[in-house]
């Protein structure tokens, strides 16, 4: 399904400055709900026309109007209270300092539920703007461990297991209601995969879990959300990133798919994996041998180039490193993105608007000299 999109974007794009400083007015109390709504309108106007200038023929809203990719954990739920988490973020090989940590978070002390329905406002001013396809992106419900804590959530949900459980079922309600709307894209995000490809990196949970017992948590719940949307509706795209942490140009997890590759390809039964592959912490192209081959076979979109520095990659390289993986994908199942967003918090990786221009130029130009 969608197998001709040959070239996509993961989802979030910088914010204008004018938006950031329309969200700093009103958190001042100087400028309304109505009035940031505007601006924020404006602000994903801006960010459709950039995306189709580039040559991109899928759209997201840049994730504008959400703080954080993490929305759907941090804004749109009721039931959790604001705790602090501690996160090993890197960059350029060195561990962050604590100042640049990000440490914001949220843990669920009751049952949960939904108090806004952010992706429908999303959504239907995508519905009314969008030049072409769009898609809807959110967190996967299987990263409930990130909300989980072993103290405060144990009387709401004594395992992360239950949570999980609760998760799944808003999210499989809130993307019915996305589909009632009219939406025919859908991409889940998630950090869950990072505790087995790299049991060292704990950001993605308070709950310390075995790795082939995180696997299954994860495996088991993405299934059961796509599954259960294409019940709803079996035309809908669903499309997969699995992220290794985007925060400021900094990163989270390293480690080849491989501990995961066998199950999450051939289990989850999603119509496109959106994978990192921006440099070597990735690892090699291997793992894709367990991608289910064939015309019904999922699409793989390479994230190529990254988001996080602005040196451009070589077109030349690019070419051969999707030559290269389609030795375990066919070349018509492939695809090619950057590995993550440009800003996957409202202050956006260190790089320029020029630069994020430039990468997306490059990820549609190198479609269009692969795929024609």
């Amino acid at each position: 399904m969608t197998t001709a999109h040959h070239a996509e974007h993961v989802g979030s794009l910088l914010r204008p400055p004018r938006l950031l400083r329309a969200r700093e007015a009103r958190e001042a109390g100087a400028l309304t709900e109505a009035e940031l709504r505007e601006a924020e309108d404006e602000a994903i106007l801006e960010l459709i026309a950039l995306q189709r200038e580039a040559g991109l023929r899928v759209f997201t809203d840049g994730e504008a109007r959400r703080e954080s990719w993490r929305a759907g954990l941090m804004e749109s739920l009721d039931g959790v209270t604001p705790a602090t988490r501690t996160m090993k973020w890197y960059r350029d090989g060195a561990e962050l300092s604590p100042e640049e940590t990000l440490t914001d978070g949220v843990a669920a002390t009751r049952k949960v539920s939904r108090k806004q329905d952010l992706t429908a406002v999303e959504a239907r001013f995508m519905a009314a703007h969008a030049p072409g396809a769009f898609k809807v992106t959110m967190i996967s419900a299987s990263m409930g461990g990130m909300i989980w804590d072993p103290r405060l959530s144990a009387g709401a949900y004594p395992t992360v297991g239950d949570l999980i459980e609760d998760l799944a079922a808003l999210q499989v309600e809130e993307i019915a209601g996305l589909i009632g709307q009219g939406v025919r894209w859908i991409q889940l995000d998630s950090l869950s995969y990072n505790q087995v490809i790299d049991p060292a990196q704990t950001g993605s949970t308070r709950a310390r879990v075995d790795p082939r017992a995180a696997l299954d948590a994860a495996v088991t719940a993405d299934a059961r959300v796509v599954a259960a949307v294409k019940r709803l509706s079996p035309d809908v795209t669903v499309g997969m990133h699995v992220c290794r942490g985007n925060y400021r140009s900094s990163w989270l997890a390293q480690g080849s798919y491989e501990p995961v590759a066998e199950r999450l390809f051939s289990e989850v039964p999603v119509d496109r994996f959106l994978l990192e592959y921006d440099t070597p912490r990735a690892g090699g192209f291997e793992p894709l041998r367990f991608v289910p081959p064939g015309p019904g076979g999922p699409t793989v979109v390479l994230g190529l180039v990254t988001t996080k520095v602005a040196r451009l990659e070589d077109p030349d390289e690019l070419c051969r490193r999707i030559e290269e993986a389609a030795r375990y994908v066919p070349p018509e199942n492939l695809a090619i993105s950057p590995q993550c967003g440009f800003a996957s918090g409202s202050l956006g990786n260190l790089i320029t608007v020029d630069d994020e221009r430039r990468k997306l130029e490059l990820v549609a130009s190198t479609a269009a000299r692969v795929w024609g």
